[in-house]
């Protein structure tokens, strides 16, 4: 959605290193936003953003207004990517899923048969994406991208931009909270007993306000219950014969409001 920054343009690399062709879209998408202001506040460069989308390798750069992307305004028909867009940020951010899905499916249905690149830090997003393509058979292989942070750990974000320099500061709690919930995994400890873990170096610092702090299933973001931290079995909701995932099944996610700003952030459990 524009305000690129080096996570944007590692995408950028990775489609460069893998494709012939590499197209890029810019469009601040009216339907993932619940609020005006915050799509009046997001922020917009073109000018800078084509500038680095050039030197990044972009061969072709997609534009849209928003009268191109939907003509006849908001549109009729919904995409909607099911039970995935009502947990975490669905929950927190009611219909910002389903624009997400659909102004995907209109971009997909454009470019055709493609590679598409997403960052793993809307992670919840890219799930979604993967299971789009899969459900409705788009030509499209997804391809996820690593995060990529700042020196002190703060997930890269247009976002970033509109917090003050002592917000900013309070940003990393997050990259921290995480990487806590993972080393109490790694220690044997149950999802629930890491969720707690998070949830404590989240309020450890009274800027933040916690919106999620949670352990999920890394394919379908379904809670993972278990209240044993050593040797206990922890059984994946909906899973089979209570067998426990392995960490590597399992992705902690976590969203604060810092300010004026919401942020999120996510880390694989190994």
């Amino acid at each position: 959605m524009g305000a690129l920054h080096d996570g944007h343009l590692s995408l950028l690399s990775a489609a460069r290193q893998s494709a012939g062709f590499v197209a890029m879209t810019l469009f601040v998408n009216p339907l993932q936003f619940g609020e005006a202001t915050d799509l009046a506040a997001y922020p917009r460069d073109l000018a800078r953003d084509l500038d680095l989308a050039e030197h990044a390798g972009a061969d072709a750069v997609f534009t849209p207004t928003v009268r191109e992307m939907y003509p006849v305004g908001r549109p009729e028909t919904r995409i909607v990517p099911g039970r995935l867009a009502t947990m975490l940020e669905g929950e927190s951010r009611p219909g910002h899923l389903e624009g997400v899905a659909v102004v995907v499916t209109k971009l997909f249905a454009l470019a055709g048969s493609c590679v598409a690149f997403f960052g793993e830090k809307d992670y919840q997003q890219l799930v979604i994406v993967r299971r789009l393509v899969a459900d409705l058979d788009l030509p499209v292989e997804v391809a996820g991208c690593p995060i990529v942070r700042d020196h002190d750990g703060v997930a890269l974000s247009s976002r970033n931009r509109r917090l003050s320099a002592e917000e900013r500061g309070a940003a990393v709690v997050l990259s921290r909270a995480l990487a806590a919930g993972r080393l109490a995994l790694e220690k044997g400890h149950a999802p629930r007993e890491a969720e707690g873990v998070m949830a404590d170096v989240l309020a450890a610092e009274p800027l933040v306000q916690r919106d999620y702090a949670v352990v999920r299933d890394a394919e379908t973001l379904e809670p993972v219950t278990g209240t044993s931290s050593r040797g206990a079995a922890a059984t994946r909701a909906g899973g089979a014969n209570g067998v426990p995932p392995s960490r590597s099944r399992l992705r902690l996610l976590v969203a604060a409001r810092i300010g004026p700003v919401r942020l999120i952030d996510n880390m694989a459990a190994a």
